[in-house]
């Protein structure tokens, strides 16, 4: 069975572990209204997505 000749100490343990952390989201402003939203993706507020209307919302509709 495979087993560890020596302890791993916790500074070579925390060492290793140092580039798990998550990574904040990035976010862009939507041409159409402004808002903030994720690059690649339709906005949530006015349904925008490269330049054309895809999602009609509620009020608009109406």
């Amino acid at each position: 069975m495979a087993v560890p000749k020596k302890k791993i100490s916790k500074s070579r343990r925390d060492m290793r572990r140092a580039h798990h952390a998550l990574k904040a989201v990035g976010h862009v402003e939507c041409p159409n209204c402004g808002e903030r939203k994720r690059p690649h993706h339709v906005c949530n507020s006015c349904g925008y997505y490269d330049g054309r209307e895809t999602i009609v919302h509620a009020e608009q509709a109406a």
